[in-house]
């Protein structure tokens, strides 16, 4: 009999760290076109609202990237 101590993939971790990665890409577009807009329209108001939503939109996009790749990294490698 032949013993193997061979981990394999978690496959639900895995796609737990896919959907995260997966939702972060429509976020990168999105906060690239708020703040390009919010910057096109410096004497108006929508500066004042969408800069602060592009921000956080950000900060939330580099999250989830980074999230979802320790994820899938502890997935595949734990």
């Amino acid at each position: 009999m032949k013993e193997t101590n061979q981990k394999f993939t978690d496959k639900k971790l895995l796609m737990k760290g896919i959907k995260r990665m997966a939702l972060s890409i429509p976020l990168i577009v999105l906060t690239t076109y708020l703040i390009t807009f919010s910057f096109l329209n410096k004497e108006t108001i929508p500066l004042y609202v969408f800069l602060p939503l592009a921000i956080i939109a950000m900060g939330a996009t580099i999250y989830l990237l980074f999230s979802g790749l320790k994820l899938i990294l502890k997935a595949v490698f734990n």
